[in-house]
């Protein structure tokens, strides 16, 4: 598994003091060779065959997949690097060159394969349970009856009204013919027939009730017995679930060994996320710590075609996933000497915060990149918390919309909750006007048009966001391209709604304009900033109802 880095000497490259942080980072140099190395290998091997959608993305079983390096230091000294995949690769958890699993439970005589049957004959039991002939025809014998009865009951309240309507009419009528003697007959004669009524709907709603409840207890008892079925299954399948995860454990840099169930023991249900472990940088680190081998730095990378939700460019680097690999890693890399944190490293924008336009009742701000919008859980430094300063003594200032950290230019704040409301409101009906200049990485082909994705965040891997058909919220940006120059488009935005990181996910994603953002570090390539800036807002002033419009050119 361990192969030689013994060639990198002629780059003359610095072994990193620290090891890489897994949730946000570029790829050491070290890493990128040994990523290179491995992508010739997927291209050229024989030993296997998976569908990556290279050739044909349109292909229903072609899929993409997340691969690992982790470059390490052996016992000798020597560099060299550890290869792995997310997941199973074609059907199998062995291949060569990769590190294997850190629990097989494709292992032929292991106890899942064994025990897996067990839980396969309750599921083609529960099947034909579901499918017995018995069940369904009581099941529809019985609604049948449901129906049936329901549509009785109803006749016979129907005719109870008509005829109460009849009786009325004939006692306004008796009222006005009839002697005193003869009108209270005829009023006992009708208190009979209206009791008579009440006492046929009951026994009818009796014989109904008795008839549908022994359908209903033939239907309940064939329900149950297939409900035990499947609360053994249920019972029997979270028993084999809790095993594999009891032998899923884990090494750290000290030594120490840790299950699935122990670390995700935080988590409310008691069981980790599916999948959890099968991911490429828990591979590695654990056939690292097993075979004494010192990391020193890792990279992932996606390997194929995008998938139809989350945006993965073709051999482009990817942090570790959170809901997953974020506990297993903090347990695994305990000891190890970590690059910081980018986040925790976040320094305070230093500067007085430009003010682009004042009155009574709006301030219009440059917001630089970088810099948060409104406080945050570690950092409170923001244009938020920099308004309240600035107008202590006045009613607090509330910022009308917000900006990405990462996004420069124009926020709009509002210096009274009144105002708020009604340019609130403006941004409801869609009648503020924004304008966004960006880069994007890549030559656009479309001069203008549309992108139309709903979008919705990735619960599990925060704050990306993902494309949804079913969950997303409706988000809608129209474009258009202002120039082209050496492999870069110069474009503008106009969003039509308000979604986070819409802007960077319609440019990145392939149904988008499928052209990231430069320096977009969650769904591009990083660089010095996110080349991204809103520059133009034109709305209605608030007390005036005058429209005026404000524009800061972008830094870049």
């Amino acid at each position: 598994m361990f192969i030689s880095l013994s060639n990198t000497g002629k780059y003359n490259i610095a072994i990193p003091e620290s090891f890489t942080f897994p949730f946000y980072y570029e790829p050491h140099p070290l890493a990128v060779i040994a990523a290179e190395e491995l992508q010739e290998h997927i291209q050229n091997q024989k030993d296997w065959q998976h569908d990556f959608g290279l050739e044909n993305p349109d292909a229903k079983k072609a899929i993409g997949k997340m691969f690992g390096v982790l470059v390490v230091r052996n016992r000798e000294g020597e560099l060299g690097y550890l290869s792995a995949f997310s997941g199973k690769l074609a059907e199998s958890n062995h291949w060569p060159k990769f590190v294997p699993p850190v629990f097989d439970i494709l292992k032929t005589d292991g106890f899942y394969k064994i025990e897996e049957q067990e839980v396969n004959e309750l599921n083609r039991v529960v099947d034909l349970a579901e499918k017995n002939l018995d069940l369904i025809t009581t099941e529809q014998k019985w609604l049948a009856i449901q129906a049936e009865q329901k549509a009785d009951i109803e006749n016979i309240q129907a005719q109870i009204r008509e005829n109460r309507i009849t009786r009325k009419a004939i006692r306004n009528k008796g009222q006005s013919e009839l002697n005193a003697t003869e009108f209270e007959l005829l009023l006992q004669q009708l208190g009979k027939e209206s009791i008579a009524e009440q006492y046929f709907l009951k026994d009818k709603i009796r014989d109904w009730k008795e008839k549908v409840a022994l359908v209903g207890s033939e239907f309940q008892k064939l329900e149950d017995e297939l409900n035990s079925i499947r609360d053994r299954r249920g019972k029997r399948s979270a028993q084999l679930q809790k095993k594999i995860f009891d032998h899923y454990t884990f090494l750290n840099a000290k030594g120490e060994r840790k299950s699935l169930m122990e670390i995700f023991a935080f988590l409310a249900p008691g069981f980790p996320p599916a999948g959890s472990g099968e991911c490429a940088a828990p591979k590695l680190l654990h056939y690292a710590f097993e075979n004494e081998l010192e990391p020193i730095c890792m990279a992932e990378f996606w390997w194929g075609k995008e998938p139809s939700s989350e945006i993965r460019k073709h051999q482009h680097f990817y942090p570790a996933c959170r809901s997953k690999c974020e506990p297993i890693l903090g347990h695994m890399l305990h000891g190890l000497r970590l690059d910081e944190n980018p986040i925790l490293a976040h320094k305070s924008y230093e500067k007085e915060l430009e003010i682009v336009y004042e009155d009574e009742a709006i301030v219009v701000v440059n917001k630089p990149h970088d810099f948060l919008s409104v406080p945050g859980k570690i950092f409170t430094d923001s244009v938020q918390e920099r308004m309240e300063k600035r107008f202590a003594n006045a009613e607090k200032p509330i910022l009308v919309h917000r900006l990405d950290m990462a996004t420069s230019g124009l926020l709009l704040v509002a210096k009274t909750k009144d105002v708020h409301k009604k340019l609130q409101s403006l941004f409801i009906k869609r009648s503020i006007k924004k304008r966004y200049v960006a880069i994007l990485d890549g030559n656009l082909q479309q001069d203008k048009g549309v992108v139309d994705l709903p979008i919705r965040l990735d619960i599990d891997n925060r704050p990306y966001q993902v494309v949804c058909e079913e969950f997303g919220k409706k988000s809608r940006t129209e474009f258009e391209v202002v120039s082209r120059k050496e492999g870069k488009t110069r474009i503008h935005f106009y969003p039509i709604t308000g979604r986070s990181h819409q802007l960077r996910v319609h440019a990145s994603h392939f149904r988008g304009l499928n052209t990231a953002i430069v320096g977009d570090d969650l769904y591009g390539t990083p660089a010095d900033r996110l080349y991204l800036h809103a520059e133009w807002l034109k709305f209605k002033h608030p007390l005036t109802n005058e429209e005026i419009e404000f524009e800061v050119k972008a830094p870049f």
